[in-house]
């Protein structure tokens, strides 16, 4: 008969009687796994305001999370061989589901004063220093903590070396299921229902009654117990009252969708959307129905690009709150005009603060599998899906635009608004160009005034200038007559580098960053005159 190996023990006290039982050890990592999750989920989207939710922003994330972790388990793997009690392993558990708790009032108070800080002392990479700095400073210890539970509960479920594998490989399920359903409620259910705040508070709960549970069963750790439930009551109430864009007042909306955070602010004369609280403002309506100067009236060159721009058919993907297709169909008689928008939110949100008409149809779709899906062919596609750093890769290769032209009749024009103005030779806006030279035989660009923005005009009519003059000098509205002949004197041809992007190599992260960089120290500018002059109470005013 083979005599069972038992696993000596180091242990000091005897176990409370609630860690005899296996299942509380391993629903404790089943929600440990869990909470990692959604921790690193609400992490992006506390980080994506201020910093994108860019590829770059989500490795900054995942390597500092990693980091924590590991730290975590050889801490926790060490503690626990040295001295095995429980109560301290659920002491660490309280603390980190406080901390959790308080991550959406803490973290946005980080961020603010970390881009203060880093204002004065960086010169370059300012959104990746500033992202990793908010990890390590917000998320990486009670990610340490809650990395710790593994190996301490192994301590503790491991009685013999016989059933050691099957015991530990439990352990390792009930953690990866955590994460997996850790990883599909923030996503799809809590963040679109109550947002990032309260999310953070779900989880840090569920652990803290965990953590609860034990003490309680023990008999020990009131004080812990008492005072870990009152700070997170007092983050239930702090948490959510703090807005994204806390030092500002007076928003219209302030929300989030499975996709953005939204804002909506207005003044006596526009409507502005943002969903970025750093990156200004990605949509403006002039209530008045005036033209706003800004990039939509530059790229209502397109449909003067065509042969019948009264009746042209209008697709714009990246619909966002409608302006540019509602002002086509203002200034141009019988065109016909609809859009495809990934974030069925900001389609409530034009149609409730920007006006858009019922009538302009809005597909949720992303626009690319629209395209695929889509056999209807426009006369202007409007490209109007990059937003800031974050540009859809799938949306910027020569197979993308491949499929642009395919879906344009005969002698049809594709605009292009890329938002981050760049003259490099090597930046992502000629990466663009070049790519978009592949697939059309006239491309030209034009710099909208007073913004970041470059509206680029493609097509395979060769007459296309031509084209525009003509019908500008047909139109009877004086302001579109006089922003056609302000786009005319301004448009340049564009040569070609062949530089291309494709869907197998499109290193759109890259490119953007080192643009929004160059962004970026330009406006620091200002700021750093200021602490020069007045110290930090210069860039407090």
């Amino acid at each position: 008969m083979k005599k069972k190996t038992t696993v000596q023990s180091t242990q000091k006290k005897p176990l409370p009687k609630i860690l005899k039982n296996k299942w509380y050890l391993y629903m404790t990592e089943f929600f440990a796994g869990m909470s990692v999750m959604a921790v690193e989920l609400g992490a992006s989207r506390l980080l994506a305001p201020y910093f994108s939710s860019s590829q770059i922003v989500w490795t900054i994330i995942i390597g500092t999370i990693m980091i924590a972790m590991a730290l975590g388990n050889i801490y926790g793997g060490r503690s626990a061989d040295k001295d095995p009690d429980p109560d301290k392993l659920y002491g660490r558990i309280l603390i980190a589901s406080v901390w959790i708790a308080a991550v959406p009032f803490i973290g946005k108070l980080a961020i603010a004063g970390i881009a203060g800080l880093l204002v004065i002392t960086v010169n370059t990479n300012f959104l990746i220093w500033a992202a990793f700095i908010t990890c390590m400073a917000v998320f990486v210890y009670p990610l340490f903590l809650l990395g710790t539970v593994t190996p301490s509960l192994v301590k503790y479920t491991v009685d013999s070396l016989d059933d050691s594998g099957s015991t530990v490989g439990t352990l390792g399920a009930f953690n990866t299921i955590g994460s997996i359903i850790g990883t599909f409620v923030p996503t799809f259910i809590s963040i679109p229902a109550v947002g990032t705040a309260v999310t953070f508070l779900i989880f840090a709960g569920i652990m803290l009654l965990i953590g609860i549970i034990y003490f309680i069963s023990s008999k020990t750790g009131a004080v812990k117990t008492a005072a870990a439930s009152v700070l997170f009551i007092v983050c239930c109430f702090a948490s959510p009252s703090m807005g994204f864009a806390f030092w500002e007042k007076g928003l219209t909306y302030e929300g989030e969708s499975v996709y953005n955070y939204l804002q909506v602010s207005e003044d006596d004369s526009n409507v502005y959307l943002s969903t970025n609280v750093l990156f200004g403002v990605q949509s403006v309506y002039v209530k008045s129905g005036e033209l706003s100067g800004m990039y939509y009236d530059y790229a209502m060159a397109a449909p003067l690009m065509t042969e019948k721009p009264d009746s042209a058919d209008i697709l714009v993907l990246g619909m966002g709150t409608g302006t540019y297709a509602k002002q086509c169909t203002t200034y141009f008689s019988d065109v016909t005009a609809e859009g495809v928008e990934i974030d069925d939110r900001i389609t409530d949100l034009a149609r409730e603060y920007f006006e858009l008409p019922e009538d302009i149809k809005v597909t949720t779709y992303d626009g690319r599998a629209f395209l695929a899906a889509c056999d209807k062919k426009y006369d202007v596609i409007m490209v109007d899906a990059y937003q800031d750093i974050t540009i859809p890769f799938q949306m910027s290769s020569v197979e993308f635009f491949a499929l642009v032209r395919d879906h344009l009749n005969e002698n049809g024009v594709m605009v292009v608004n890329m938002n981050m103005r760049s003259d490099s030779a090597d930046g992502i806006n000629n990466r663009l160009a070049d790519t978009i030279s592949a697939v059309f035989g006239q491309v030209c660009t034009v710099d909208v005034k007073s913004s970041t923005n470059r509206e680029l005009f493609a097509s395979n009519n060769a007459h296309m200038l031509t084209l525009l003059r003509d019908n500008t000098e047909k139109l009877d509205n004086q302001a579109l007559k006089a922003m056609m002949n302000t786009v005319q004197a301004e448009l340049v041809p564009y040569v070609s580098g062949g530089k291309i992007l494709t869907d197998d190599k499109a290193p759109v992260e890259l490119l953007g960053m080192r643009v929004i960089d160059d962004i970026i120290q330009d406006e620091l500018v200002y700021y750093k005159e200021q602490f020069k002059e007045k110290g930090i109470r210069g860039l407090l005013e």
